[in-house]
């Protein structure tokens, strides 16, 4: 199995493909694939899917994946590592990691809002003339370009329902969970007399209904978002304990910890050591 990496924090390729690849690569950064044309699968972590035309794919670092060749098929890949997310400013979307991240618990084309479709061609159609192209300001046109791909992307990822909600799960509980992704880093908007307030219904109601809809309490799902998100800084980012105990709203490193430790039986220092490996 091969490993795929990148020379800067961004990079966008234009591939025809017409025969399958030998290995199965893992990512070591986030990519954006649109299929311009063709026919074939897609192979990521375990599962199978087919892909065609117009189908939009959002892998995540330590994904595995191939692309099984039907037919002759031409690639659109946008790649971007950790530190793309974190130093842009993503106006009105803070949580901007929390839903790139989300994407390794999917699979298949994200595109789920029908307008996005057109919208996406011409933002890929933009960037092949782009590379193809070379003019005044090719770079800068190429990352207002790759940045409202990520943001068309984000918006998708927002609507594709969590996979624990149950079949008849309301829109409310929806928007309970993109308030808890928006608000993890604010321990102080996560209390429930604070979401009860947001969301207009009492406590006690909030609960029960969270419950219902997802099969599991609303404490438990935060802090299990929450040390999701905690894994995620350890593994792809160089922050240091005290600068994610800060972020995430801890009074200090030490209250990491023990939190960290509770729910994954071992220290943060510990964890970031043994996925280095």
């Amino acid at each position: 199995m091969g490993k795929e990496h990148m020379r800067q924090s961004v990079e966008v390729l234009y591939k025809v493909v017409e025969e399958c690849p030998v290995t199965t690569l893992q990512l070591t950064f986030f990519q954006v694939a649109y299929v311009i044309s063709g026919t074939g699968t897609m192979r990521i972590n375990g599962h199978e899917m087919p892909y065609r035309a117009a189908n939009l794919f959002l892998l995540t670092p330590q994904d595995h994946y191939t692309f099984e060749i039907g037919t002759t098929t031409e690639f659109l890949l946008v790649r971007f590592d950790h530190s793309y997310i974190k130093e842009y400013q993503w106006k009105g979307i803070d949580h901007m990691a929390h839903l790139l991240d989300h994407a390794t618990h999917m699979s298949g084309c994200i595109l789920k809002n029908k307008p996005d479709e057109a919208l996406v061609k011409s933002i890929v159609d933009s960037l092949v003339h782009e590379i193809h192209h070379q003019d005044l300001y090719n770079e800068d046109l190429i990352m207002h370009f790759v940045n409202a791909l990520i943001v068309i992307s984000a918006r998708n990822i927002s609507k594709i329902k969590p996979a624990h909600l149950k079949q008849n799960a309301d829109k409310r509980i929806l928007e309970i969970i993109n308030y808890i992704k928006t608000n993890i880093y604010y321990p102080q908007k996560l209390k429930a007399v604070a979401m009860g307030e947001a969301f207009g219904i009492s406590t006690t109601y909030l609960g029960s209904y969270f419950k219902t809809q997802s099969g599991e309490t609303i404490q438990h799902f935060i802090a299990t978002y929450k040390i999701r998100m905690i894994e995620h800084r350890l593994k792809f980012s160089d922050r240091r304990i005290n600068e994610i105990a800060l972020e995430f709203g801890f009074a200090d490193e030490s209250h990491l910890n023990k939190f960290f430790r509770k729910h994954k039986g071992i220290n943060l220092t510990g964890y970031r050591k043994a996925e280095a490996g």
